[in-house]
């Protein structure tokens, strides 16, 4: 064939172009049908599915698996001829944050996905989605500017000043036995990241210790670190938001009693109150200056969220050009 040949996709016979398209992934065989209409026409033929499914079910053997892990539910799919899944598990840390940006005036939801107990987390970049309530739409953010890092746990992401601020971990250039945590913070406004140090927590223990982040004063963060082998939460407070340096641990709890639970820190009031739950599942407001408790009157069952609430007309405008419908 001349190097000026030109091949058209209709010219392959249709047995073979049949056969090439059954052994393709549904996704491939979706995009297909916009290659041309020969190929469209065969995929869409009545006989094309059910014979798909056929080969499918003959030839890919797949396991679907439902893990429970904690509060979550996690699905993995692993092809059936393998005698070890470990190396293909498809087990993921997820996160999803909800912040006003105003810089466009509107709301955004963002969906951060990132590799659990990956060995090299050197290498990996977390998936970034974003979701803008005026227009209604999923967008993912550009992989290179998401840092090469992994999620702590599975918390909800403490937002403030525009954005939403996760616990992040990557390990330690020099030492592969040693991670390095900070706050990931991710802008609303102009969709870019950056980081924060957190405050010096020695004898830090991944697999003993819990962190998380929370809004404080409603212009900074705050961290909780809990050791429940140990016995003690400690309150950390930025003082300036942003300058690593302001870190002041500003209350211990301790209990050596291993029968006795630590407070849960859930949030921070409008007063700088912090809201407990204590062990018999009562929500308590605490003075961290004069240490006065006052009970709420709530008892929690499971999982219990602290957050701000505030109505707002912001997006009545576009509703009523018809940007945002219910």
């Amino acid at each position: 064939m001349s190097d000026n040949a030109k091949v058209s996709w209709d010219s392959l016979p249709v047995e073979i172009v049949t056969q090439i398209l059954l052994r393709l992934p549904i996704k491939s065989i979706i995009i297909s049908t916009s290659v041309c209409k020969t190929w469209k026409s065969i995929i869409q033929n009545p006989t094309f599915i059910p014979t798909h499914l056929h080969h499918s079910t003959t030839t890919n053997h797949l396991l679907l698996f439902s893990i429970s892990s904690g509060s979550e539910q996690i699905y993995a799919l692993h092809n059936d001829d393998d005698n070890d899944f470990t190396e293909h598990r498809d087990e993921f840390i997820h996160s999803i944050g909800f912040g006003f940006d105003p810089k466009t005036n509107d709301y955004k939801v963002v969906r951060m996905v990132s590799l659990r107990d990956d060995p090299d987390c050197r290498k990996d970049r977390p998936t970034v989605e974003v979701y803008t309530l005026s227009t209604g739409e999923w967008r993912t953010v550009t992989p290179v500017l998401s840092p090469i890092c992994i999620l702590h746990e599975c918390e909800t992401p403490a937002f403030v000043n525009g954005a939403l601020h996760w616990i992040g971990f990557r390990r330690n250039e020099y030492d592969d036995y040693q991670l390095r945590y900070f706050v990931l913070v991710f802008n609303l406004g102009d969709e870019v990241f950056h980081e924060i140090s957190l405050p010096e927590l020695p004898e830090y223990n991944p697999n003993q210790d819990s962190s998380e982040l929370s809004v404080v004063n409603r212009n900074s963060i705050a961290l909780f670190h809990e050791n429940c082998f140990r016995g003690f939460l400690d309150i950390w407070v930025m003082k300036e938001y942003g300058v690593a340096s302001s870190w002041t641990k500003v209350f211990t709890f301790t209990e050596h009693n291993p029968e006795v639970d630590l407070p849960l820190a859930l949030g921070f009031r409008r007063n700088s109150e912090l809201v407990l739950e204590m062990q018999s599942l009562q929500l308590i407001s605490l003075d961290l200056g004069n240490q006065n408790m006052k009970d709420l009157g709530i008892n929690t069952y499971s999982y219990t969220f602290v957050g701000s609430y505030v109505e707002s007309l912001v997006l009545l405008d576009k509703a009523a050009n018809g940007a945002v419908t219910n």
